[in-house]
């Protein structure tokens, strides 16, 4: 472990040194890689030369305990005792940060939520989901792009697509995908009943340029006009587009934006995620169980997450995990229950859990 720190240590000294490189600072495709590499290092460097600093005190400590001054030698024991400890803990956290790293972890998110069982219910659901993300985004400084909305009947959404930029983005979403739970009184039941219902949530990391390559020649275009809740049209011009990959028959739609160009260009941005996501999930398949997913089963079918309101309770299936805090989670404190998740599949990592 100490070796593979110590060569970080050393390839972040050397990037710093490059980034001084007058010709380094004036090649800016150079310098945004070599910025972005030692950005990626600098919490294990922090964390590293915050151990190396208490080696250093522990050395001079460790003679201190050996002096004759009885009052000298118990003051240094005790100190040598916390940082001890403290060292201890700096070690475990370095653990956690030498683990295998996503290569997808710090891109943006094209997420897709969708109405699923109970109808309006469902999309009604499926809308509260959205505020919930978009709410947390905003807690985080992230921003948010709307790319497709179909609006349901009675609100919500049957489907709604969006992006979501920022810091680590994918590395606190990806594990959202799945099916998600509501129990609770419908504002449509007049007898007071408790119903299920349920929505699907969809994060697909972001595709860059050099990661896939989509020629138009084998994209479909359509256009038509932009429609409201329902269906019904909002506008005379054909300002929605749909486009769909011929040789894989993936298709998607855009009629958010003002102009057809706007749209052409979001939707040509969801379609190479939507074929890139398609690509690493068939990789996934051929991988196994442990690298496809820690937390869960990776089947996107999976019905990760209960939410019941009458009893205030979030419930994630995967690692048995209870809150009553449903009210704050729907607000946008997701961390509450995130948090737990990237430590459970840390832990699974570091023990090397192979379920």
């Amino acid at each position: 472990m100490f070796e593979r720190l110590e060569l970080i240590l050393k390839r972040f000294q050397e990037i710093t040194q490059l980034l001084m490189d007058p010709e380094v600072s004036s090649d800016i495709k150079k310098m945004t890689t070599l910025m972005k590499e030692q950005r990626g290092m600098e919490k294990t460097v922090e964390t590293y030369q915050k151990y190396l600093s208490m080696q250093e005190q522990i050395k001079g400590l460790t003679l201190m305990a050996e002096d004759s001054d009885p009052d000298i030698s118990q003051m240094a024991s005790l100190e040598l005792s916390e940082i001890e400890t403290k060292m201890a803990e700096l070690e475990e956290a370095l653990k956690i940060l030498l683990l295998p790293k996503d290569p997808n972890d710090d891109k943006n998110v094209i997420v897709e939520i969708k109405g699923a069982a109970g109808g309006d219910e469902g999309n009604i659901f499926a809308g509260d989901l959205y505020r919930m993300y978009a709410r947390f985004a905003e807690a985080n400084r992230w921003k948010i792009e709307m790319l497709n909305a179909d609006e349901g009947a009675m609100g919500g959404f049957t489907s709604i697509e969006f992006m979501i930029s920022g810091d680590n983005v994918y590395s606190s979403l990806k594990y959202e995908s799945g099916v998600h739970r509501v129990q609770r009184v419908p504002e449509t039941e007049s007898q007071g009943r408790i119903h299920t219902s349920t929505a699907t949530v969809l994060v697909m990391p972001e595709a860059e340029e050099v990661e896939i390559d989509i020629s138009w020649n084998d994209i479909r275009v359509d256009t038509y006009n932009s429609s409201g809740p329902g269906g019904q049209s909002v506008n005379t011009t054909k300002s929605a587009v749909r486009l769909t990959h011929v040789p894989t028959g993936t298709m998607v739609a855009c009629q958010e934006g003002k102009s057809q160009h706007e749209n052409k260009d979001k939707a040509f941005r969801l379609l190479k995620t939507r074929i890139y996501d398609s690509i690493l999930q068939e990789q996934n398949e051929k991988e196994t169980m442990q690298r496809r997913s820690l937390v869960g089963r990776g089947d996107r079918s999976e019905k990760i997450r209960t939410y019941n309101y009458p009893q205030n309770r979030v419930t994630d299936h995967r690692i048995n995990l209870t809150l009553q805090r449903l009210d704050a989670i729907m607000e946008g404190r997701l961390e509450l229950v995130l948090e737990p998740l990237l430590n459970e599949f840390q832990r699974r990592q570091l023990a090397g859990d192979h379920e």
